[in-house]
This record gives structure tokens, C-alpha cells and sequence, in this order.
């Protein structure tokens, strides 16, 4: 059984220097092992000024892309980016790399959305291309998306070979590439079956949806599945602390029923490992419940990293 650890948003409503300053500082004084950030040309920051910021705010708690969208950046660019934010931070930096799912924001600059064939082949040739740019000697490259030619990347990663990996995925190919190629792997959502609906495929956040997932991941990773540490978020709806849990369960309900034409059960949502609604005592119990049932130590709160600072402190590394 691994060890509690716990991750929040870098930043929540405000993004001034102040209030980066103060959120970190309290969120290390908690117990947090990182504050990451997303990556959306919609969201109010760019990922990486805004950790940069963090990691100079508070000295100890790790910063980390949860997740950056390789579709949105060169690999060799983007090394060169994490590597100075490594070297910032003082080796306190983690990766998250997803291939891309957002179709809105795809269509809106003219960016071609692939197959997750095709997402999922780039995304596995960016991590080798990015892996070869963090090592001594310098890359040539030729894949079938990126071709490089005797570059020589600086800075280097303090954190040797180079920085955790986590991917994020919900679907058989990600998951599958990420516990073949990640230290960490994220459990997410399915993307909708009819796509032209936003959000989520409700079925793929439930416990049965999940223990499938982990089969997909155990199969992919042989020997490796061990070593690897297991993280999910609350795609189910956002942490939601409150003692009326049965209604707030069934609004979610409602609000998915609405967003993609699929219902689930009470149950289903009681039982979801992306769902967390209740007391803080009962919170506490589902973060217990989830790491003994499915083996996930690694919890993404989001932007309840406040409200849950007494979780974090009572369960943070045991």
C-alpha cells in the first residue's frame, strides 16, 4: 500500500502575485506534496509562468502540469521550457503530459483534431523526443510527427534522468501508453460516444468503468504495474464538502444527465472514485476506501485545497 499523497490547484479565483504567494505557503504548511496547474488556452494562466511563480514562493512543495497538451507545443521547445522550470525549482518538478482532448478549443485555432490513434502516436514520440533533449549528448530524431537533427537542448533537468511522468488518460490506448512509458498514472474520463456533446463519458467514471482501467493498466505494464503510483481527480464533479450529500449527489446526476444524455445511479455516483461528497470525516473515508479498494494513492483535489487542508494534514504520507 503506498502512501497517501495529495495535489491541488497552483492557483484558484485570483492570480496575482500576492495571492500565488499566500495559497502556496499555506498549502505546503498542510501537508500538499504539489500544486499543479491545467493546460487550456481558455483558463485565466498559461501553465508554466504560473508554477515558475509558485516554485519561488514556497521552497519545499513540488509544482507539476496536470496536464500540458503536447498538441500545443514542440516537445523540443517544450523540454527546453520544463527543463529551466526543473533548474528554477531546484528539482522539484513534475510532468504531466496528455495528448489532447478539448475539441472546442481545437476547432477555435484551426488545429487539426486527430484520431486518438494519431494523438496518442504523437504523444508517445514526444516523450522520447523530450526524454532525448533532458540527456547529455545531442538528439537526432526521425518519427513520423517530429524530425530532429543533432540538437543540443539546455538547460538539463536537475532531477536525473529526468522529472516524474504523469499521464493522463481514460481511454484503453492512453492508459496503455502511460503504464508502459509514466511514473505516475491518471485515471480520467472518457470522452462523450457522441461527440458533439461537451464533457464526459459519464459510465467512465464509475467503480466497474475503473476496475477496468486498472486491468487495461496491468496488462500494459508487466512488471513495472508495482512501481507505479496510481492518481485520480474528481472529474465527477468538483469536492464537494457538505452534509447533505444525498442531494447534492443527486443534482450532479441531473447536471451529467443534462451535459451528455447519460444517467447514473445514486450508487454509482456514491461509489465513484472521481466523486468526493460529504463531511470532512466522511471525505477522509472515501480517500481510505479508494486507495483500498483500487490501490490510487495519489489524489488531485483541485481547488478545495483549503477546505481539505485537515484531510491532507491527518492523511498526508501515511
Amino acid at each position: 500500500m503506498k502512501p497517501f499523497r495529495f495535489s491541488g490547484s497552483a492557483a484558484t479565483s485570483t492570480y496575482s502575485a500576492r495571492s500565488i504567494i499566500e495559497h502556496a505557503r499555506k498549502a505546503q504548511g498542510s501537508g500538499y506534496r504539489s500544486l499543479v496547474f491545467h493546460d487550456h488556452l481558455h483558463a485565466p494562466s498559461a501553465p508554466l509562468p504560473l508554477l515558475a511563480a509558485v516554485a519561488t514562493a514556497a521552497e519545499q512543495i513540488r509544482i507539476g502540469t496536470y496536464v500540458l497538451n503536447v498538441d500545443l507545443r514542440h516537445p523540443a521547445v517544450l523540454a527546453q521550457e520544463l527543463a529551466s522550470l526543473d533548474v528554477i525549482s531546484g528539482g522539484r518538478l513534475d510532468i504531466g503530459l496528455g495528448g489532447g482532448w478539448h475539441l472546442a478549443e481545437y476547432e477555435r485555432i484551426g488545429l487539426s483534431f486527430d484520431s486518438i490513434s494519431e494523438r496518442t502516436g504523437r504523444l508517445r514520440e514526444a516523450i522520447e523526443v523530450m526524454r532525448g533533449c533532458f540527456r547529455d549528448a545531442p538528439l537526432t530524431f526521425a518519427g513520423k510527427h517530429f524530425n530532429i537533427v543533432s540538437h543540443e537542448s539546455n538547460p538539463k533537468p536537475i532531477q536525473k534522468p529526468s522529472p516524474p511522468l504523469l499521464i493522463a488518460g481514460g481511454g484503453r490506448r492512453m492508459l496503455s501508453l502511460a503504464a508502459q512509458e509514466a511514473d505516475i498514472v491518471g485515471l480520467g474520463p472518457r470522452l462523450p460516444p457522441n461527440t458533439s456533446r461537451p464533457g464526459m463519458d459519464p459510465h467512465s467514471i464509475t467503480a466497474e468503468a475503473t476496475e477496468e482501467k486498472l486491468g487495461w493498466i496491468r496488462s500494459a505494464a508487466g512488471d513495472r504495474f508495482n512501481h507505479l503510483i496510481l492518481d485520480i481527480y474528481p472529474s465527477g464533479g468538483w469536492v464537494c464538502v457538505t452534509n447533505h450529500v444525498k442531494a447534492e449527489v443527486l443534482r450532479r446526476i441531473e447536471a451529467m444527465a443534462e451535459r451528455t444524455g447519460i444517467s447514473l445511479s445514486v450508487e454509482e455516483v456514491m461509489e465513484s472514485p472521481h466523486t468526493f461528497i460529504g463531511s470532512i470525516e466522511g471525505i477522509a473515508r472515501k480517500f481510505t476506501e479508494v486507495r483500498d479498494r483500487f490501490g490510487i494513492s495519489s489524489f488531485m483535489v483541485g481547488d478545495a485545497v483549503e477546505e481539505l487542508a485537515p484531510v491532507v494534514e491527518s492523511l498526508a504520507g501515511r
